[in-house]
């Protein structure tokens, strides 16, 4: 059984893996499972792994904070959970987009507005980047899961810059690393710097009235410099 909840367990606590309780239904414990994931993400990505408290967390849904140390064996853990979460969705909507029947410029531009419209519709996912680049990563390198979505996120593009290649509308002194580079960077920064760029400069990034323009410059920019001989 699991444990129970009149024994307090501090944040850092693990609690050993063990079979599922036999009332519950592999069903309901899928929703309970996603439930904590879904407000850990919040919790994680508004105050970061340090401030995040699994108390708050359970406060928060219908569960104990036992039964969440039962599901993911201690805040560690569920906070690489939500990691994991976070880049497999992302990973999973690049490997989805169907782009082999277009030409490689407008391939590579489908594939550049999905991750524009990916990170503004998950700011959590940019402030989950941030917070794990400020612990240099040490978290994402425990992590079996994340270290293999590496060449997914690389796949799709690869296959469109060979096509390009082949076509003799891309150059071929830049690989797909370098491209998915410029992409995120443009698209994290826009997400990630929102307020000190409107304190700065008076301009919302993510105003809706421009998000069109900052879509399409994104595309312009990686098509130019692939086309640039």
């Amino acid at each position: 059984m699991p444990p129970s909840a009149a024994q307090p367990l501090p944040d850092d606590a693990t609690v050993p893996a063990g079979p599922e309780p036999a009332p519950v239904r592999q069903r309901d414990a899928e929703r309970t499972r996603a439930e904590i994931l879904d407000v850990a993400t919040s919790e994680f990505a508004d105050r970061g792994y340090a401030g995040a408290r699994v108390d708050e967390i359970a406060a928060k849904t219908r569960t104990t904070k036992r039964m969440i140390y039962y599901y993911f064996g201690g805040k560690e853990q569920l906070y690489v959970a939500v990691l994991e979460r976070a880049y497999s969705r992302i990973r999973s909507l690049e490997q989805q987009l169907d782009v082999e029947h277009l030409d490689p410029v407008q391939a590579v531009r489908e594939l550049a507005g999905l991750t524009f419209d990916h990170h503004e519709a998950h700011p959590e996912f940019i402030r989950l980047v941030s917070i794990e680049n400020i612990h240099r990563a040490e978290h994402i390198a425990r992590s079996e899961a994340l270290s293999g979505l590496a060449n997914p996120a690389l796949d799709v593009l690869g296959r469109i810059l060979e096509r390009g290649w082949d076509a003799g509308v891309f150059r071929d002194d830049v690989d797909a690393l370098d491209v998915h580079q410029v992409i995120s960077a443009y698209c994290i920064f826009r997400t990630a710097n929102r307020h000190t760029w409107r304190a700065l400069f008076g301009r919302d990034m993510l105003d809706p009235e421009r998000r069109e323009h900052q879509r399409r410059l994104l595309g312009d920019l990686v098509v130019a410099h692939l086309t640039a001989h």
